[in-house]
Formats: C-alpha cells, sequence, structure tokens
C-alpha cells in the first residue's frame, strides 16, 4: 500500500465514530448486566474467561466468514499489543469485580472517570489536541457524576476504587486501541487481548470452575457475544473519530445501568441520579453538535494505514 498523500487525505467520520462507539457501549452495559448476573454465583476468573473465550471465538469465526483470511489477525507491535491485553486484563477483573458490592449504575457512575483519564491521556499518547470546549464538555460530565456518587467521608465505600482503577485501565487500553488501528484491523486487537486473558484465567480455573446449568450457559454465551459485538464497535468508533471526542459518549452507559438496574434489581434512582444523568446526556450531546458540524481533515500518520477491519 503507497503511503497517503496530502491530496488523498479525507475527513474524519467524526459522526460515524460517535454512532458506533455509542452502540458499542449500549451492548456492553448489556454484557456488564449479565456480568452482574453471573458474578453472584461463579468466580470473577470464570465469568471473565468465558466472555473472552467466546470473544476470541466470534472473531476467528468472523475472519473466516469474510473470506479474508488469517492474515487479518497479523499482530504487530507486540509490546503495545501485550500492554493492551494486560489493561483489558485488569479493567475486566477490577469492574466484574466491582459489580458483586456496587449497584449498576453506581458502578457505571464511578467509572466515568475513564472520559477524564482518556482526554488527558490522549495528549501525550496519541499528539491530539484537546480544546477548551472539549475540556469543558468533559469537566460538565465529570460534575453530572458528582451528582450520582455524592462524594464524602460519610458516603465513601471502599469498593469504589474498584470501578476507578478500572476506568484507568480502560483508559490506556482505549488509547493504545486507536494508536494501533494504524498498523493492525480491529478484528486482531480484539482477539489477541481476547486471547491473552483466556490464557491468563485458565491457569486458576481448576480450583474455581463451576460447571453452569444449561440457562446460565446460555448466558454466559450471550455475555460474550455482545460484549465482543460492543468492543469492536467501540474501536471501530476510535478509528474514525479523535479519542477525546469519543470519551464523553461512555456517559450514555449510566443510562442503561439506571435502567438495567431499576429493571432486573428492582433499583429505583434516587433524584440525584436523574440530575446527574441529564447533566451527562448534555455534554455528550454538546460534543456531538460541535463535532459533526465542522468535521476536520484528517492528520498523515506516519505510515501507511492496516488493513481494514
Amino acid at each position: 500500500m503507497s503511503e497517503p498523500n496530502s491530496n488523498s487525505i479525507t475527513t474524519e467520520r467524526i459522526g460515524f465514530g460517535i454512532g458506533c462507539a455509542a452502540t458499542g457501549l449500549f451492548g456492553m452495559s448489556i454484557m456488564d448486566a449479565c456480568a452482574k448476573i453471573l458474578g453472584s454465583g461463579f468466580a470473577i476468573s470464570q465469568v471473565v474467561l468465558t466472555r473472552n473465550a467466546v470473544g476470541a471465538a466470534a472473531v476467528l469465526i468472523f475472519v473466516a466468514v469474510s473470506g479474508s483470511g488469517m492474515a487479518r489477525l497479523r499482530p504487530s507491535m507486540p509490546g503495545l499489543l501485550m500492554l493492551r491485553s494486560i489493561m483489558n486484563l485488569c479493567a475486566a477483573f477490577l469492574f466484574f469485580t466491582a459489580l458483586r458490592y456496587l449497584p449498576l449504575a453506581d458502578a457505571f457512575a464511578v467509572a466515568f472517570a475513564a472520559p477524564l483519564f482518556i482526554t488527558a491521556l490522549s495528549v501525550p499518547i496519541l499528539g491530539e489536541q484537546v480544546g477548551i470546549r472539549r475540556w469543558s464538555a468533559v469537566t460538565i460530565g465529570f460534575i453530572g457524576v458528582l451528582f450520582v456518587v455524592q462524594p464524602g467521608p460519610s458516603t465513601f465505600r471502599i469498593e469504589t476504587l474498584l470501578p476507578l482503577g478500572a476506568a484507568l485501565s480502560y483508559a490506556v487500553s482505549m488509547l493504545i486501541g486507536r494508536k494501533m488501528t494504524r498498523y493492525m484491523t480491529v478484528s486482531a486487537i480484539m482477539f489477541w487481548p481476547s486471547l491473552f486473558a483466556v490464557a491468563a484465567t485458565a491457569v486458576i480455573m481448576p480450583i474455581q470452575w463451576q460447571t453452569p446449568e444449561i440457562a446460565e450457559m446460555g448466558l454466559f454465551l450471550f455475555m460474550g457475544i455482545v460484549g465482543t459485538l460492543g468492543m469492536s464497535l467501540i474501536a471501530l468508533g476510535y478509528r474514525n473519530a479523535p479519542a477525546a471526542v469519543i470519551a464523553p459518549f461512555d456517559y450514555t452507559v449510566l443510562i442503561w445501568g439506571v435502567i438495567f438496574g431499576w429493571i432486573i434489581w428492582s433499583d429505583v434512582p434516587a433524584l440525584n441520579v436523574w440530575i446527574g444523568s441529564a447533566i451527562l446526556i448534555a455534554s455528550g450531546l454538546y460534543i456531538l453538535y460541535r463535532e459533526t458540524r465542522t468535521p476536520r481533515p484528517v492528520q498523515p500518520v506516519p505510515r501507511p494505514l492496516g488493513p481494514t477491519p
């Protein structure tokens, strides 16, 4: 593939990227609800292993059906690939453990430190420029998170550090993923971290494995499939829009957390949750308006783009 020249550079599909990420986040919310259900009766390592085993198998099936060959899964940048695999595993263990002790919406709200991490780290990791409007929108969104969490000495719970650690791991993983889409397909970026997670958790399975019932086995399978689709769409979103633009849309997960928590666990959101959710939605919609109104040119990359996902 030849080096792209300045005359052939197209505009970034900001709206398409945001749409992919938002849809993927909905899928991830469903996956997390499944993980919360399963995590109450199974070891977290078994939940992580099954989710990633199904994910890796789904990627292999997709590659086989597409007819593009195994070259689509060719790895690159082994150091970054290993780091992303580790960050993915840490994020999964920390967040799935948090779901054991926190309501779904609460865990989502604390994890919304991730957009702040992504926005801040996108500057040194990706070299992106973050304008005052995006910083302001993310900051306003964080104020919405504070409305939900209501931090204070009398309300602090040590369990809230678990989704906070997951947020940092997730942020680093997403930024590395965007960097790697210049050299690897989305399929490869999804496959190798999933395979790493399977290998890492399989080591302790002999002492933690519990055989699920048929209904539970179906839920495990569904969780793996919807999680894989969700992560694929999120990765595609980061391929088409700057990380700092996509980051505020992580806030939409809170809405799904409130809905699922109410339907499945009868968790009725308090007034502060509704106020915080409204602020979060407003900040995300403002970013959507600003970034889809005037698309910016793609900046040339230092080497040819990798094959399409």
